[in-house]
């Protein structure tokens, strides 16, 4: 009968401090080459953020108009999403609890209220934000979202 021997205790299990500086080193280069491009990002997701808002606001818009036959005035504004209007046109069949979830108009990612014309100039209503600097034009991060240019 063959007998088993019991496994030998292995001097070379683990990580030297060799091999940890090794790990150490490549994973501070990795992240001085990964973090600057990840940092520059937070204007670019501010700027998606919007124009999902944006989006978001417009399903709304046309169930506001699917039950009330017009899209709220400009003086009435996106209030009128979350509020019943008492201002004319004055809404036939406001849905009860309104039309936005957790019943409030957003404010956009920089925190400044989204613009809202109806009729707009561009189509039926059109709905802006300013960007960063809350100011209509200018470029990188405070470059406009504008309805009518999402695809």
């Amino acid at each position: 009968m063959k007998r088993l021997k019991p496994p030998s205790p292995n001097l070379s299990a683990g990580f030297t401090l060799i091999e940890l500086m090794v790990v150490i080193v490549i994973l501070g280069i990795l992240a001085g080459l990964i973090v600057p491009r990840i940092m520059g990002r937070p204007d670019e997701a501010k700027q998606l953020k919007a124009k999902m808002q944006i989006e978001s606001i417009e399903t709304a818009l046309k169930l506001y108009r699917l039950d009330n036959g017009s899209y709220p005035s400009t003086d009435q504004g996106l209030e009128a999403l979350v509020t019943e209007p008492d201002t004319p046109p004055v809404p036939r069949k406001w849905r009860e609890g309104g039309y936005l979830e957790k019943g409030r108009v957003p404010v956009d990612p920089w925190g400044h209220n989204f613009v809202y014309l109806s009729p707009g100039v561009h189509n039926d209503y059109d709905i802006a934000s300013y960007g960063a600097d809350g100011v209509s034009g200018g470029d990188g991060k405070n470059t406009d979202i504008n309805s009518w240019e999402i695809e």
